[in-house]
């Protein structure tokens, strides 16, 4: 009798072969039916619940899957792509796993009934290609002869991201206040120069574009009221030092014989902070900023020399005022002096809601602008900020790209009848599977009447009528409960968006069919199997 080889640590759950696949085909289609009902304009939105009891709404597909804390290890990949279209174009996050999920689940059969999983593989390699080249011939450039023209398509590009949100009745407003944004930005379009601040109370329509640095005034202490609350042409110094220290650091210990020696402690001590405030006033500065908090004595020091000041200042808010206005973030008193301060054209402290902020506008290093939202519930806030955010990145992109596609399910069935047509020139088995993964894209139209309550099946089979007889442009019309040239409807996508679903979906189905053995290892703290250790799995467990 051949004695048992034990390779793996005691614990270790092994699971390979055909069986391992499907399992984790059905682990990623449970992820799709997750978010699959948030798809397009008349998508629903998730109510999450954090293990704190934070409750979050959204149908921003990368938000729902970073919060669904997911533990499968196959199931990851999806989670993963998501995160990845999210970061890289902002758009398109539910897309990308409804796409990579129905691939998987067309191709399941032939796994099931024996095809090799690299046959599988090797045809959606092949419809992707197929597929991209499609996109780039059918992909639009719109012809920009003057301004208007590429705001209206950046409008349009704008509007189309934001039909699926909870904001989409007030898309016309907000695609104009995200165009404005973008284009108040440098040639690079840094995202980080883009600050949104939420404000609760009032209507969504309150809210603001303020073109320059804007955030929330901090903790101030008596005599702030006392300091002018507005400059134009003011000289900003920014700080990271605490120019009085209301703690100790660490423990010190001064041993003192008499009055007159802890009397000049207390004076010396006066008289440092007293030179540190006499340098910031001398330096010019009308303004002062710092990342530490600042004192009630030299805030009433600062306010009787007309100079304004705010401690406690969030460091991404101090960066941005640093990189707006120029200058430069100081770690001490003794080296400032004009050089290293910021300037802006006017600053000043206004009310916006319950709230007071500070701006600062006219920022001559590098355009910024600050979003201030106005709405109801903080659920419903930071839900519109993702949105914005979506939007935002789409702006970026189409300037970046301007190339469209018309959206509403229209290119998938264009790329559907690609593959099918080409499936019908080729013999074999891999004639099947582009067949199959072209019945895979038009999950995107189906799931869209899906989720609106139409009847799928009939408006399917009207589309691919049109697509058939040549209208290329022909998608779901949601407001019609029908058939549209949505290329005419201005439903815009950019095709960069597209490219990169359609790329990370079939990447992600490859990966996931390409995995023979799953072996996952026990948790470090796992408590020890009954009768492990041995080998032949008999004796005693060793003690812990």
């Amino acid at each position: 009798m051949q004695p048992q080889i034990v390779l793996l640590k005691e614990g270790t759950d092994t699971s390979q072969g055909k069986p391992q696949l499907v399992s984790n085909i059905n682990a990623c289609q449970m992820i799709v039916d997750a978010v699959r009902t948030t798809l397009g304009p008349r998508g629903m939105d998730k109510l999450i619940v954090d293990g704190n009891g934070k409750a979050t709404i959204s149908n921003d597909g990368a938000t729902i899957m970073k919060l669904l804390e997911i533990v499968h290890p196959a199931a990851k990949t999806l989670v993963d792509i998501a995160k990845s279209q999210d970061a890289e174009v902002g758009d398109g996050t539910t897309s990308v796993v409804l796409l990579a999920g129905e691939f998987l689940k067309q191709v399941k059969p032939f796994v099931e009934e024996g095809v090799h999983p690299r046959i599988v593989i090797k045809a959606i390699r092949k419809a992707l290609q197929l597929c991209m080249d499609k996109i780039n011939q059918m992909a639009v450039r719109i012809e920009k002869q003057s301004k208007q023209e590429q705001r209206a398509l950046l409008e349009k590009c704008a509007a189309t991201a934001m039909s699926s949100k909870l904001i989409h009745q007030q898309k016309d407003f907000f695609s104009k206040v995200v165009v404005d944004c973008v284009l108040s930005l440098d040639e690079l379009l840094p995202l980080n120069m883009i600050g949104i601040k939420k404000v609760t109370g009032g209507s969504l329509e309150e809210s603001q574009l303020i073109s320059g640095v804007a955030f929330k005034k901090t903790f101030s202490y008596a005599g702030f009221e006392m300091a002018p609350k507005s400059y134009a042409k003011c000289k900003i110094a920014l700080l990271n030092i605490e120019l009085e220290l209301k703690a100790e650091r660490d423990n010190a210990e001064i041993r003192v014989n008499n009055v007159k020696e802890y009397q000049k402690v207390v004076d010396a001590e006066w008289q440092i902070l007293y030179n540190k405030l006499a340098k910031i006033h001398e330096s010019g500065a009308n303004v002062v900023l710092s990342k530490l908090p600042i004192g009630d004595v030299a805030t009433q020091y600062f306010a009787d020399r007309n100079m304004f000041c705010a401690g406690r200042v969030p460091d991404e808010d101090l960066k941005r005022t640093m990189k707006a206005c120029g200058g430069a973030v100081m770690s001490t008193a003794n080296d400032i002096d004009a050089k290293v301060l910021g300037l802006c054209e006017h600053f000043e402290e206004r009310q916006v809601g319950g709230e007071r902020f500070n701006l600062f506008q006219g920022c001559p290093n590098a355009k910024t602008s600050t979003l201030i939202l106005r709405g109801g519930a903080e659920q419903f806030l930071e839900e519109t900020e993702r949105s914005l955010h979506d939007a935002i990145m789409i702006v970026r992109r189409t300037i970046k790209h301007d190339s469209v596609v018309a959206g509403g399910g229209a290119i998938e069935m264009a790329l559907s009848k690609v593959l099918r047509d080409y499936s019908r020139t080729i013999a074999g088995k891999e004639q099947l599977l582009i067949a199959a993964i072209a019945k895979g894209l038009e999950i995107i139209p189906r799931q869209l009447c899906d989720n609106a309550g139409f009847d799928a099946t009939n408006i399917l089979n009207k589309l691919r009528q049109k697509h058939a007889q040549g209208g290329q442009w022909y998608g779901v019309d949601i407001t019609k409960e029908d058939i549209a040239d949505n290329f005419e409807l201005c439903v815009w996508e950019p095709s960069i968006i597209k490219i990169n679903a359609l790329t990370a979906a079939a990447e992600a189905a490859c990966m996931i069919l390409s995995v023979d053995e799953t072996i996952k290892s026990p948790k470090a703290d796992a408590p020890p199997m009954a009768g492990g250790g041995m080998g032949m799995g008999r004796g005693m467990g060793r003690p812990m």
